[in-house]
């Protein structure tokens, strides 16, 4: 990455700021070496970077001593799941308490907008281990454009959002596992362009999620050029990260290379043993699709453990038909026998072709209370204390929870983190669920994960590579024309953290504690955390794409 220019002279007229912070030490988003700097905020935008110290300071109504801080862009979350926790929760302290500005939504395939209300009640049940399934919320909305709209009265981080691919199928052919029609592929390409009119920054797959999974190569490819000609980006959950999964990445690959459309992977990872140590052959395939002239970059998350539902593991085809008939696959003793067979001795599909190791997978919500004596507990360990199979634990769990239940999967490899994180298209991305009893610590952990663990303890990063993964280049890959980096101009979305104490707290038994070593978090101007603490400010909006960029549009 190309160094930027240190900042010219003070503009005339920003020397009288609404807010300075003093003497930060600036890491600007770009790579580039960090310097001191003080950086003026004035109506919602760096009015100012004064670098010189024999010059006269500029004056603002309140200044804040950053010395011995950093002071960075905003840091964006390029894989989140707070669809519904923003319009329950606007606060969202669990991202902004870790320097997040910006999220990206409607993940892997399955989201809530566009819907009709069959398709609604449908993802509602079956994506409720994700976001839980609050009765009390006002579903008023069925396109993407009313669910930015409801995003737009107010939330602690700005949000981005992704056409659903799964969910798109779902409104065009149902559930069934067949090739689209021609007539349905016209349908789901209708879906895709007017989310995309509606504001969308790209498509999103959910390929081990029913019906997502259904589509081939041909219909993935034909949406996608949709979604280029729209000037948007494509980020799927591919269909294996255990067995097949370079071939996985391959037909990704393919699919951005045959209909032009840029590429950005989701959770990139090589998990469960036999990818241990693969994660060279991931990169190598990569850099030689981009050395072809392919637009590619990628997101992880700084953790061993993956998350997901414990239906998730279910071969697809026992998901067929949407989760009433899942329920009554699962009830009925000859299919519940091919079910297992499947699980434990083929490698179902949802458990990307491996054999299911019970004791890797964890329980870490419920969405009946009855059952919440279960979580923290894998599935082996139950089934020694319970003296019973733990596939029949398995079993039961789905049906007396109606497939609410959330799972950590304890499949990861340190060294393919590590390798992964290194990339020059990487990014990051959370994964974090924010329901359930003991989410994934990567919800409130994420951010200052990568800049205290990775970044200080082990020195995979370096500081200023780091915080350009973390800002800069996803900027660049949402094409938000003024965030993501510090310059006079652009948005004051900036984070303020301690570079020797910043820290995630958040581990497994507790994973809903606040990191430590980020002070301030300022969105447009406005601070959202201040000494650590929540303002209570709502700032956040919406980010629609436009043919100018990703931007806030104004409401009429």
């Amino acid at each position: 990455m190309a160094l930027a220019p240190r900042p010219g002279p003070t503009p005339v007229g920003a020397r009288t700021a609404d807010l300075v912070f003093r003497s930060a030490t600036v890491v600007d988003g770009t790579g580039a070496a960090r310097y001191t700097a003080d950086v003026a905020v004035r109506d919602g935008r760096v009015s100012a970077i004064h670098t010189d110290p024999l010059a006269d300071r500029p004056t603002a109504r309140r200044t804040i001593d950053a010395t011995g801080l950093v002071l960075a862009p905003g840091f964006i979350d390029m894989h989140a799941h707070s669809d519904l926790r923003l319009l329950l929760e606007p606060d969202h302290f669990a991202k902004v308490a870790q320097g997040v500005t910006c999220e990206v939504l409607g993940q892997d395939g399955l989201s809530y907008a566009p819907v009709d209300d069959t398709t609604l009640g449908q993802i509602r049940q079956q994506i409720a281990g994700w976001n839980g399934d609050p009765e009390h919320l006002d579903w008023d909305w069925r396109g993407v454009g009313e669910y930015l709209d409801r995003l737009d009265r107010g939330i602690a981080v700005n949000a981005c959002y992704l056409v659903p691919q799964g969910s798109v199928r779902m409104l065009a052919m149902g559930w069934d596992a067949r090739p689209a029609s021609p007539e349905e592929l016209d349908h789901q390409r209708r879906l895709v362009a007017q989310g995309m009119a509606e504001g969308a920054v790209g498509m999103s797959s959910g390929l081990t999620y029913t019906p997502g999974m259904y589509a081939d190569t041909d219909e993935l490819t034909a949406l996608c050029r949709t979604v280029a000609a729209w000037g948007g980006y494509y980020s799927p959950h591919h269909r294996s990260y255990g067995a097949g999964a370079l071939e996985a990445y391959a037909e990704m690959v393919r699919v951005s290379q045959a209909s032009g459309c840029p590429l950005h992977l989701s959770h990139a990872t090589m998990n469960f043993g036999v990818n241990a140590g693969r994660a060279g052959e991931l990169l190598a395939l990569l850099d030689a699709a981009i050395a072809a002239g392919c637009d590619i970059t990628l997101d992880s998350y700084p953790y061993l453990a993956g998350s997901t539902t414990l239906a998730a593991l279910l071969p697809s085809w026992a998901t067929e038909g949407g989760p009433t008939r899942t329920l009554e696959r699962l009830r009925d003793e000859p299919t519940w026998r091919r079910i297992r067979e499947v699980l434990e001795r083929d490698g179902s599909d949802g458990c990307h072709g491996v054999p299911v190791e019970w004791e890797t997978i964890r329980l870490s919500g419920t969405r009946s209370p009855r059952l919440a004596h279960r979580v923290g507990h894998d599935l082996a360990g139950l089934a020694r204390l319970e003296g019973r199979p733990a596939a029949e634990i398995y079993r039961e769990q789905l049906l007396d929870d109606d497939l609410g239940t959330t799972i950590l999967q304890l499949v990861g490899h340190e060294e393919n983190v590590r390798a992964i994180m290194r990339h020059p298209a990487h990014t990051g991305g959370s994964d974090g669920l924010l329901v359930g009893a003991k989410p994934h610590p990567r919800a409130w952990g994420t951010f200052p994960r990568y800049l205290g663990h990775y970044v200080r303890d082990q020195g995979v990063l370096g500081l200023e590579e780091c915080v350009a993964h973390l800002t800069g280049r996803p900027a660049r890959r949402l094409r938000l024309k003024d965030r993501g980096l510090i310059r006079v101009g652009h948005r004051a979305d900036l984070v303020l953290f301690d570079p020797e104490t910043v820290a995630d707290t958040a581990t497994y038994d507790q994973p809903r504690r606040q990191p430590i070593g980020i002070p301030y978090v300022c969105l447009g101007g406005t601070a959202v955390i201040a000494d650590g603490a929540h303002t209570g400010a709502l700032p956040g909006r919406a980010l629609r794409r436009t043919a100018r960029g990703t931007e806030e549009v104004p409401t009429p």
